[in-house]
């Protein structure tokens, strides 16, 4: 039996934070701890669950909220660390100009609001797991910003310096989107190793997860949009 998942709903819409939080109840694997009306209450509920050594998995948040809003509390919850949960984004629109900075913020994934019941489902195991959750619309919005954006970060760029050039690698096919077993395929290793290489990759630039290694991917020139997928180096 797989273990359950702990999940707290955050909107400040009540219709909308009482049916998601009806619908994950439901599940056999999915327990909703706690439901908050903005990103303030969020962050004491988080606070207090943790202290009940019940602290979520997953905490599903909305972008536009009163009082503190979704990327600010994506933020405070990052910045905790340790056994913090996963944040799982709620927008309205794929064209929401807030997706970039929820990602920088630490968010690991994101779901339109009108998507069928099966894809939250979905988005919330897949966040609980570990990985990131980037929906194509969402994708091609990062790419549109990465690809009006300036040089490289300088930062990110110095970062490289840590990576192994199988990690570069390794680093490339996360920012493509794929999973690991399609690395594995590409690079004909073990699945596996794949997970290793990602972990020290993670570890090496001091990211929380798959999400933020597409952002450090475009950031430091590693990966540029229109890219055939072949790494360059951008300290040449």
């Amino acid at each position: 039996m797989s273990p359950t998942i702990r999940v707290l709903v955050v909107d400040d819409q009540e219709m909308v934070r009482e049916g998601f939080a009806a619908l994950l109840a439901a599940q056999p694997d999915v327990e909703v701890v706690g439901t908050a009306g903005d990103g303030r209450a969020a962050l004491a509920e988080v606070a207090r669950l943790r202290a009940a050594h019940r602290c979520p998995d997953v905490v599903l948040m909305d972008v536009r909220m009163p009082v503190l809003d979704g990327i600010a509390a994506t933020r405070e919850l990052v910045r905790t660390g340790g056994d913090g949960p996963q944040v799982l984004i709620l927008t309205t629109f794929d064209l929401d100009d807030h997706v970039f900075d929820a990602l920088r913020a630490g968010a690991s994934g994101f779901l339109l609001k009108h998507a069928p019941a099966r894809d939250l489902l979905h988005a919330v195991r897949v966040v609980a797991a570990g990985d990131a959750l980037l929906a194509p619309e969402i994708t091609r919005r990062l790419i549109a910003h990465f690809a009006a954006a300036g040089p490289p970060s300088p930062a990110r760029v110095a970062g490289l310096a840590e990576l192994t050039p199988r990690e570069r690698e390794v680093l490339v096919l996360v920012a493509r989107g794929l999973s690991n077993a399609e690395i594995a395929a590409a690079l004909v290793l073990a699945e596996q190793t794949v997970k290793t290489h990602v972990s020290r990759v993670l570890g090496k630039l001091g990211l929380r997860d798959r999400a933020q290694a597409v952002v450090a991917a475009y950031e430091s020139g590693l990966v540029r949009p229109g890219d055939d997928g072949s790494p360059r180096d951008p300290m040449l």
